[in-house]
């Protein structure tokens, strides 16, 4: 019970400090760094903290999706846009014929940009992480998700007509 008291108020708290930061990205950023340390702690607690670490580590997973969301928003607005506005999970094109003209722009501007992107994303990673490995599991995680919306804008491209990719 009082244990439970202490993560209410510990969690509480960090939202609440996390507030004071400017945008959401550096918000998820403060949460993330805090909920691995908490993790860590109770890590050494033993069996009797295992709930807690269990909520903290559900907690550093949904800031992490989101945190990666921001992190590819900033370095890959065009592509996610495009994508999110344009074709469904299934991959169900959202209008039924793309011109060239609606999908080179998104398509240059990722072949023109991907490689410093990913540069500037793995620099910020690094610097912004203090678990070495918590920042991996991030970079991995944004990787996925950037494939993922690739592989999507790729299909999209495919199944237009007079659009290579």
């Amino acid at each position: 019970m009082n244990l439970e008291r202490l993560r209410s108020v510990v969690d509480d708290l960090l939202v609440r400090l996390a507030q004071n930061f400017a945008t959401p990205k550096l918000q998820h950023l403060f949460l993330l760094n805090n909920y691995d340390m908490a993790i860590s702690v109770l890590k050494e607690a033993g069996d009797e903290a295992r709930k807690l670490q269990r909520y903290f580590e559900e907690k550093l997973e949904s800031n992490m999706m989101s945190f990666v969301d921001d992190l590819l928003m900033e370095h890959f607005s065009d592509l996610l846009r495009f994508v999110r506005s344009r074709v469904s999970e299934d991959l169900i094109l959202y209008t039924e014929r793309l011109s060239i003209a609606d999908v080179e722009p998104v398509v240059k501007n990722f072949a023109m940009t991907w490689r410093s992107s990913v540069e500037l994303m793995h620099n910020e990673i690094v610097t912004s992480f203090s678990n070495l490995l918590s920042g991996m599991a991030i970079l991995k995680a944004a990787m996925a998700q950037l494939l993922n919306d690739y592989n999507r804008l790729s299909e999209c491209v495919k199944k237009s007509q007079g659009v290579q990719l």
